[in-house]
């Protein structure tokens, strides 16, 4: 079986209050090895940390969402960084750009990645990036942090942008992460980017409970559903699908330091 890790879920979300040890199960029986539950918020940082300190399968990040900083409270940020250096905690994020809504002010926005970049930074942990409808924004705020510090650890997830795109980003260090809208009927420009990209720097997701890949469209997205993603992303690299899940199951071992022993 192939073995993968989902490196992007939000099981925190209400969605999966009612069945998460089910939806675990089936992730497991599916091959999936580990998920990386994603924070959007303070509370959402506590949430998945408890999460991943429940079930050995799950680890977490820590961080505010750039959509998510207007409803964060004063201490918000003060809470992000009191939870950074737990045991479970191996990344940074969610955070980045948003031009798509227009729920915080964009200098507000930058203000806040900013800050997650430093943190991660000061704490040798990769970032999750969030990127939408922003991507000249993206590359001069990372540009900016590559030039001065250098390499930038971290994964652009559920990446959507082109092949100039996709290649700025690796330069700078980052891996690219790819979701079920890789799928999708409409994203033949996404797929022709995807597979462009070397093996050793692409990573799969399901961003559940969202972004269900086809066949599934429409139902909640779960971790056991990353393997659609795998297999199209397989296909396009014209690998097998084990020898994708090997190699992007490395990639999410190194990005991310989790430990080997997931696998026991």
């Amino acid at each position: 079986m192939a073995v993968l890790i989902d490196t992007h879920a939000h099981l925190d979300d209400e969605q999966f209050a009612c069945d998460l040890p089910a939806v675990l199960d089936r992730a497991g029986a599916a091959g999936v090895a580990a998920v990386i539950t994603i924070a959007t918020s303070a509370p959402s940082s506590t949430a998945s940390i408890a999460l991943a300190e429940r079930h050995s399968m799950l680890f977490a990040t820590v961080g505010i969402h750039p959509n998510n900083i207007p409803e964060a409270s004063p201490t918000a940020w003060d809470e992000v960084l009191a939870l950074v250096e737990h045991q479970r905690v191996v990344g940074i994020g969610e955070t980045g750009l948003d031009r798509h809504w227009d729920t915080t002010p964009f200098p507000l926005q930058e203000e806040y990645f900013v800050r997650h970049l430093e943190l991660a930074r000061q704490h040798q942990l990769p970032m999750v990036i969030h990127c939408r409808e922003a991507e000249a924004d993206m590359l001069r705020v990372l540009r900016t942090e590559f030039d001065r510090h250098g390499p930038i650890r971290g994964v652009m997830h559920s990446f959507v942008g082109d092949a100039a795109m996709a290649e700025a980003c690796r330069a700078m260090g980052l891996y690219l992460s790819f979701a079920g809208m890789l799928t999708y009927k409409n994203a033949a420009a996404l797929r022709e980017t995807a597979a462009q990209q070397p093996l050793d720097r692409v990573l799969v997701e399901t961003d559940s409970p969202y972004l269900s890949p086809a066949p599934l469209r429409g139902k909640r997205n779960e971790p056991a559903h990353v393997i659609h993603t795998a297999a199209c992303l397989a296909d396009l690299l014209g690998i097998p699908l084990e020898h994708l899940a090997e190699q992007t199951t490395t990639n999410a071992l190194s990005v991310f330091g989790l430990p080997f022993s997931i696998f026991s």
